[in-house]
């Protein structure tokens, strides 16, 4: 199942589109660490602080807001 993962940060809010749930898993498991660290394309990201994290099944439709 695909669907979009939404990371609250400590300034930013960021939206990860077209990944797996476990991916989502990934992220949330890492809720409140210094550095949410995980893969996107094959290379190694971190988000730094991230929480709370929600999970949005398929893709948002940004014309309409969600």
């Amino acid at each position: 199942m695909k669907g979009t993962a939404i990371l609250f940060q400590e300034r930013n809010i960021t939206f990860i589109e077209d990944v797996e749930h476990s991916f989502f898993e990934e992220i949330k498991e890492q809720c409140d660490c210094k550095h949410c660290n995980c893969r996107i394309n094959n290379h190694p990201v971190d988000f730094g602080s991230v929480s709370p994290v929600f999970w949005h099944e398929d893709e948002i439709d940004w014309d309409y807001g969600y």
